[in-house]
């Protein structure tokens, strides 16, 4: 499976949607495009992924003349034939950790707060083997491939048209690991370095900042270049993540985002207090 299922689930929600504002029952857009019923109630559901000339012919049918809206539809439709290097080490992750490689490799922006760790992104190698050592749950996969998965995705942030990162740390998250310089020297090293990056903003939420909405977790918010209505929000958990996709509930954490980048040090003030942070270590 190539496709995002959250990406799937948004075209079948979309395409039942438009269907049924026009009052077309199931077996007539069917009929009309050429397909089976069951192959459309797969499509509606999320169960099958979508050929880009089925979607072309449901939205001829149904009347679509907006065209920003068909080419997002029709973006999201293109994931179905994509092939990534994701897709070797597909049987070592969970389906939120797919959707979330999947999504982050489309977006163009990225919003993320992380409350007690370096982000995903910014990891070294080192680093990111104790947080998946110490953290996985799932039986698949050996830690080495999770840490070679997690290099790869780094590999958005330096790309032609990289994703333009904007990220909240926490205090706490540089200071873990403190009895490991051998760790987090080259850890903040690199924090150092990708912070100098064009397309990435880092700031530092101090441990005594005042009650922000980030501390009910860390979250990522994913923005896509066809419409904004198609943006997602991952809220991070043990054994799975949760996926915000309703546009009015990731229009509040967009908002929520704001207050969080608020009451943090600027981005130039946090890259002082990393690069001290990191002249502590020896």
């Amino acid at each position: 499976m190539a496709v995002s299922t959250v990406r799937r689930r948004r075209l079948g929600e979309e395409l039942r949607r438009l269907r049924e504002q026009k009052k077309i029952t199931a077996e007539a857009a069917a009929d009309a495009t050429g397909m089976s019923q069951p192959k459309l109630n797969r499509i509606e559901n999320a169960r099958t992924a979508a050929k880009i000339e089925d979607v072309h012919k449901l939205l001829d049918y149904y009347g679509c003349d907006d065209e920003e809206f068909r080419a997002g539809l029709i973006a999201i439709t293109k994931d179905g034939s994509k092939r990534g290097w994701w897709l070797s080490y597909r049987d070592a992750m969970n389906a939120s950790a797919l959707d979330l490689i999947v999504l982050e490799t489309d977006a163009s922006t990225l919003k993320t707060y992380e409350p007690a760790f370096i982000p995903g992104l910014f990891q070294t190698a080192e680093y990111a083997r104790i947080v998946i050592d110490r953290l996985r749950t799932a039986p698949g996969g050996t830690v080495d491939d999770l840490v070679q998965v997690r290099m790869a995705r780094q590999s958005i942030l330096t790309r032609p048209n990289p994703v333009e990162v904007w990220a909240v740390v926490h205090e706490s998250a540089l200071r873990t690991n403190a009895g490991r310089p051998d760790i987090m020297g080259p850890q903040l090293d690199k924090l150092v370095t990708l912070s100098r990056l064009p397309n990435v903003n880092i700031q530092i939420m101090l441990a005594g900042a005042a009650i922000h909405p980030g501390m009910s977790g860390a979250l990522a918010l994913m923005g896509f270049p066809q419409r904004r209505d198609l943006d997602v929000v991952f809220v991070e958990g043990l054994l799975n993540g949760l996926w915000v996709e309703d546009p009015a509930d990731v229009e509040l954490y967009r908002a929520k985002f704001q207050e969080i980048t608020a009451e943090a040090l600027s981005v130039d003030a946090s890259l002082s207090f990393i690069t001290a942070q990191r002249e502590l270590i020896k």
